[in-house]
């Protein structure tokens, strides 16, 4: 007998991949990398003080700190379709709430709803692209990591530029537009999306989120992704209200924050090739030792060419690990909850930026100034390279599961 054919229903849509899933991660990244600059400088233009742009900045996590690990959950049960429908209509309203009405309540709800979309949106991308295994989800990791590095350094020069040239309201406008291109995509692909997922079990997906804690693999790629990711975001923060301090105009300092983006891309271009080299765990250590060295000398700087500078070696060192760590939470996450493991990493990432604003708002008003916030920083990625000092295996390895363990001799 001949072998079963696939019935229509099961093939997939022919505008569905890889590569389209990276761009419609990117043109949802661009609004919310574009959007903490223009929330940021639009509270700063309003003339809010430091403290209430820290809260403006922890609101862009507050509902995903709170809802990942359910939204990973939910998405392991229904797949990915209609979050990702979802999640670009609720970036699009985010987006365009500030256009119509600019005042402090209206970028609170800009943060919001551009956060959560964008949570729910690259949990359901990280799913669906670790679905792979060996070296193409190594590799699916790595165009989806070069992918968020293109925009996010797309959407800051947006940012800045917009708002010198056009005003703090139009360029909300502007950064609309990119959701709204993926949410057209996510509708293209929809049969793609809505075939591929396999329903599993209930008893599956009905586990306690400490049972992903009680694995130390996991343990300490959560925390060294949760440092490593702190560091990414208090760049973001600290720059804008640095650079305002100095003087920098708008478009300067969307231009630092680029040159780290830049940075990142330069880096996951040559990343294949150095993940053939260097374990995933030493590439980690390697980056957090490089930011915080960063970090202890970036406030004693002033010249723009090298606060470029400072930020883009910045960019290489936090740019080369998140493939790696995407790939290790995928090979160690229990079967069927792969979902819930990018969901409890996204909810301990947006803890840190909840948390993170609002104390480095708080400490900056008091002192007056950021630099202390720089040195805070550069502690805890010290502390984080100790904490995790014993996680370099032999067998720490992101192509494929790890080898089972030698016989018992008779």
């Amino acid at each position: 007998m001949s072998p079963p054919q696939p019935s229509p229903q099961s093939l997939p849509s022919a505008f569905a991949s890889a590569g389209v899933l990276c761009l419609l991660i990117m043109l949802v990244h661009i609004a919310i990398s574009g959007g903490r600059v223009a929330v940021t400088l639009t509270a700063l233009k309003l003339g809010r003080s430091t403290l209430e742009v820290g809260i403006l900045i922890a609101v862009f996590a507050l509902l995903p700190m709170l809802c990942s690990v359910k939204a990973g959950r939910l998405i392991d049960v229904i797949g990915p379709f209609k979050p990702m429908r979802a999640s670009a209509i609720m970036v699009i309203v985010g987006a365009l709430v500030p256009f119509a009405w600019q005042s402090l309540p209206s970028l609170m709800i800009a943060a919001v709803l551009i956060g959560s979309g964008h949570m729910i949106f690259q949990i359901a991308v990280q799913r669906q692209m670790g679905q792979s295994t060996g070296e193409e989800r190594l590799r699916n990791f790595s165009w989806l990591s070069l992918a968020m590095a293109t925009s996010g350094l797309v959407g800051p020069l947006i940012a800045g530029i917009s708002i010198d040239y056009l005003g703090h309201r139009s360029v909300f406008a502007l950064l609309a537009l990119s959701p709204i291109l993926c949410f057209m995509g996510v509708m293209r692909m929809k049969r793609y999306l809505v075939n591929s997922h396999v329903k599993l079990p209930a008893t599956q997906v009905k586990r306690s989120v400490t049972d992903l804690f009680a694995s130390k693999e996991l343990r300490r790629v959560f925390i060294a992704n949760m440092l490593l990711s702190s560091a990414w975001d208090t760049h973001g923060f600290v720059v804008p209200i640095f650079g305002v301090s100095a003087g920098l105009s708008a478009t300067t300092i969307g231009l630092i924050l680029a040159s780290f983006a830049c940075a990142t891309i330069v880096i996951r271009i040559v990343l294949p090739w150095i993940q053939r080299h260097i374990r995933p765990w030493q590439l980690i250590h390697a980056a957090l030792v490089a930011a915080g060295i960063n970090f202890l000398l970036y406030p004693f700087l002033s010249q723009v060419w090298i606060l470029m500078s400072m930020s883009f070696v910045l960019g290489l060192a936090l740019g080369s690990t998140q493939p790696g760590i995407l790939a290790l939470l995928q090979q160690y996450a229990p079967p069927g909850r792969a979902g819930e493991a990018f969901g409890l990493r996204m909810a301990l990432i947006n803890g840190c930026q909840v948390t993170l604003p609002l104390a480095f708002g708080a400490l900056g008003t008091v002192m007056g100034g950021v630099m202390p916030l720089f040195w805070i920083t550069a502690t805890a990625l010290g502390a984080g390279r100790w904490f995790t000092r014993d996680a370099e295996l032999p067998n720490s390895s992101t192509t494929g599961p790890r080898p089972p363990p030698p016989p018992t001799p008779n």
